[in-house]
């Protein structure tokens, strides 16, 4: 005889449900038991569901959450309904919930159990008694989940929907409404289960009404009302107004945090529900929860009002704009706090028709930082405003840093040495009309210059110490000419060192994104956040996220590629000082930079080492500083580099025969050796020394041809 017919025999069904599926599978007894035909059947969730009481729904899907959190056995009474929605029998159903994974995809619970009818249980109470085998788990399964719930919400609106959603044991909620308090008056904080509109009768009302709600809300205690009757009796003035909603019982507790009485709940049941202690006792809990989790949340709201509130005020507008130039900007709070640190930026139109750009990070990410910052950029707009040069923006903000009393407090060590706040910044004076941006800074990160064909350069520029370290400090300028169609870029470290990136493995994170080509600068901004941070960062006019770990502020100017027919390439002129020989170094570097995408590294290692060759030799030989100007020109896999350098010494280089103990004298052999053409070309008072190198479009073929 098999497992099923012996079950059978002794009046036992098996059943089993699929949460993936969302279907119940039935044995013939089980099939009977609920009232279907004596056969197997496999139906789904919700019309298995349809069978039952609808005030034991509730209560099982408690039992049966809590045995999956805690892998025990689901133990309930259910009973059994006709079509007219009369008890037919009752039935206790014993179920263990197993997990299984389907073909490496998502978790799904699969609950196996058996059914047996059962003497019905006296009907003598209310129709919202609890019918379970396990009441304490039942409850206990039912706050776990709704505090669990609660506690994730994070808005006041959420939270409504939760508490409105939330299926009770025995009872249901038919809808519910938060009740607050201005003044002597009551208000609606939010409503769930109602109709918009409904909420007027009670939208300011004194709390002298003789209202449930206003009751609660002036003694503390709260009120339960399990028939009409009853709520007619206590409170007649106002029971027309509660009439209209069809309801049947009415739970009101206050919602207390921090001992005080913030306001008032109302669960709303359209069955009748005697309010047994057990019942009294979770609607208590709830109602604990529930004015925690408002709490948190309007908490969690007044911040963000005051978070956004502080960016509007801190960051500037950008305005019309400026002919021939393009600007975007975003700036990105931190997730946590008030969500606004010491980050900044700011275009600040100049007396000489010029604009300034300015973009800075004061040490932290407290309020602190944040008032140093918004006292900072103020500084920083008035000196530019007096049209000094960027040198002098920077010395003068670096005084007023130091000398700010707020910027000083205790360190973390024992022997209460104070230390600074500081700043980084970055400030570029730009030119329209020529493209150039004399730039100087102060422990900021370099800019970075996409050329018109989209190759992103790290634009090494001189530099000082941040702002505020020291009173009086020098910072040179460096000057970069953007050619019509080329993009700045100015950020902040956060945008380059989040997600335990450093400066060297976050650069290589966003080089593709700057080298992608995109039109539009807002595209680009948001497309170099969201490399950062995903879809749905926050920009200046965006939405806020949670996920961030340093503020990040961003800058882009473009200058406009107008109507010329050029065909786009690559350009990088910078200056080598006498005083500046490491500069040499960021010569190379930039050469290297701008060849990153050739196929021979060979061509690369020989254009690096001529650049260092002819650089070194003006240098050494004359009195005059270097101007170097390289430049990539053509299509891929057969471009042109070429490379000058120019200085005002009239002496020209010749090709000497050095010893084997030389220490100089080669440099115009190796030009000679790894250059495809080279040459010396004389310019007014000085001279310029140059060299070209064709792209080789696979490696090792550059040799060939040099040779």
């Amino acid at each position: 005889m098999r497992t099923e017919e012996i079950l059978a025999a002794i009046g036992t069904g098996l059943w089993s449900w699929d949460s993936a599926q969302e279907t119940v599978s039935l044995d013939a007894e089980a099939a009977r038991l609920l009232g279907l035909p004596a056969e197997p059947v496999t139906r789904s969730t919700e019309e298995v569901r349809r069978l039952f009481h609808p005030t034991d729904l509730g209560e099982i899907d408690g039992v049966v959450n809590f045995a999956i959190a805690e892998s025990t056995v689901a133990e309930a009474r259910l009973r059994v309904v006709d079509e007219r929605g009369d008890v037919v029998r009752t039935v206790r159903s014993r179920s263990r919930p197993l997990t299984k994974d389907s073909h490496g995809g998502p978790h799904r619970y699969v609950l196996a159990g058996t059914l047996q009818e059962v003497a019905q249980p006296s009907t003598s109470g209310s129709a919202g008694t609890p019918v379970t085998g396990d009441w304490r788990r039942s409850r206990e399964a039912f706050l776990l989940d709704a505090g669990r719930a609660l506690a994730e919400a994070g808005s006041t609106a959420e939270v409504l929907r939760v508490a409105g959603s939330l299926s009770m044991p025995g009872f249901s909620l038919d809808g519910l409404a938060v009740f607050g308090v201005s003044g002597d008056h009551l208000t609606v904080v939010g409503h769930h289960g109602h109709e918009a509109g409904d909420e007027k009768p009670f939208t300011d009302m004194p709390l002298e009404t003789a209202y449930p709600a206003a009751e609660v809300v002036r003694t503390g205690q709260a009120i339960y009302l399990s028939s009409p009757d009853e709520y007619r009796r206590r409170f007649p003035a106002t029971w027309p107004l509660a009439s209209n909603f069809g309801r049947r019982s009415w739970a009101f507790l206050p919602l207390i945090a921090s001992g005080h009485t913030m306001g008032a709940w109302m669960a709303g049941f359209r069955h009748s529900v005697s309010f047994t202690p057990d019942e009294r006792s979770v609607l208590s809990t709830v109602a604990r929860m529930l004015a925690q989790a408002l709490t948190r949340a309007g908490a969690a709201e007044t911040e963000r009002e005051l978070s956004l509130g502080l960016q509007k005020t801190m960051m500037p507008t950008l305005g019309p704009g400026v002919p021939g130039l393009s600007v975007a900007a975003r700036y990105v709070p931190t997730g946590g706090g008030l969500q606004i640190g010491g980050d900044w930026y700011d275009v600040i139109p100049l007396p000489n028709g010029r604009i300034a750009l300015t973009i800075g990070d004061v040490q932290g990410h407290d309020v602190r930082a944040a008032g140093l910052m918004g006292q900072l950029r103020i500084a920083l707009r008035a000196y530019a405003s007096e049209g000094h040069r960027p040198d002098a923006v920077l010395s003068r903000a670096s005084r007023f840093l130091s000398g700010l009393t707020d910027a000083y407090e205790p360190s973390a060590g024992e022997d209460g040495i104070t230390a600074a706040r500081f700043a980084t910044c970055l400030y570029a004076e730009a030119d329209p009309d020529s493209g150039t941006l004399d730039i100087a800074r102060a422990g900021h990160p370099d800019p970075v210059v996409v050329s018109a064909d989209g190759t992103a350069v790290i634009r090494q520029t001189a530099g000082g110490l941040p702002l505020g370290v020291e009173a009086d400090r020098d910072y040179p300028t460096t000057q970069i000419v953007l050619s019509p169609g080329e993009t700045i870029m100015l950020c902040t470290d956060g945008l380059i060192e989040t997600g335990g990136h450093d400066m060297a493995t976050g650069w290589d994170r966003l080089r593709p994104v700057l080298e992608r080509p995109v039109d539009d600068l807002e595209e680009l901004a948001d497309a170099l956040v969201q490399a950062v941070h995903g879809p749905g960062s926050h920009s200046t006019t965006g939405p806020l996220v949670d996920r961030r770990e340093d503020d990040i502020a961003l800058l882009v100017l473009r200058r406009d590629a107008g109507r010329t027919r050029e065909r786009p390439g690559r350009r990088s002129p910078m200056t080598i000082a006498q005083a500046e020989p490491e500069r040499v170094a960021a010569a190379r570097q930039q050469v290297r930079e701008m060849l990153h995408d050739w196929a021979d590294a060979e061509q690369v290692d020989s254009a690096e080492l001529m650049v260092s060759e002819m650089s070194t030799n003006v240098l050494v030989h004359t009195d005059g500083d270097a101007l170097l100007v390289a430049e990539v020109s053509g299509e891929r896999g057969g471009r042109r580099l070429r490379v000058e350098v120019a200085d005002a010494s009239d002496e020209l280089p010749h090709t000497r025969r050095p010893g084997e103990m030389a220490s100089s004298g080669r440099g115009l052999m190796l030009m000679e050796m790894l250059a495809d053409t080279w040459g010396v070309d004389p310019q007014g008072a000085g001279k310029c020394i140059w060299f070209e190198l064709y792209e080789s479009p696979e490696p090792g073929k550059s040799g060939e041809r040099a040779s």
